[in-house]
């Protein structure tokens, strides 16, 4: 899910943020599943995260959550932000070798919804007509596209 960087420099994220970024979400990962975090909510709730995304000074971390369950993932993103201290005091230790600890913030992770949506989007009745007529044409327009 992580972006890959962009050598130019015109916004794509570095293999350091990357790096980090993929540390940070490895250790909060073990946090969470070691069930740290004295929070009700939490606790009851298994936790994916997803991604981390890490800002150019790497002072900032977004963390993509995602609730497995029934669960709204509003209420754990305000759980865990309500706790986001106490989080960055146990992480402390295990990114000791980082000069800042990163602020931590949760987001919920909206791209397992989003490719929900466009799987469903491709399976529709119009969709699927539309290919088939497509194919009954005989026609390949984008193999056409690269033939002229």
């Amino acid at each position: 899910m992580a972006r890959s960087p962009d050598p130019k420099g015109s916004g794509g994220l570095s293999q350091r943020q990357l790096r980090v970024g993929e540390q940070v979400r490895h250790a909060l990962a073990q946090l969470l599943q070691r069930g740290e975090i004295r929070d009700d909510l939490i606790e009851r709730t298994v936790i994916s995260v997803s991604e981390v995304r890490m800002s150019p000074d790497l002072k900032i971390a977004t963390c993509f959550i995602m609730p497995l369950g029934n669960v709204d993932p509003q209420s754990i993103v305000k759980a865990l932000a309500a706790n986001a201290k106490f989080i960055r005091g146990r992480m402390a230790p295990v990114l000791g070798q980082m000069k800042y600890m990163p602020e931590f913030r949760f987001r919920s992770d909206t791209s397992f919804d989003n490719f929900s949506k466009i799987d469903a989007l491709l399976r529709s009745p119009e969709v699927a007509r539309d290919l088939s007529h497509d194919h009954e044409d005989g026609e390949d327009k984008t193999s056409r596209k690269g033939d002229e």
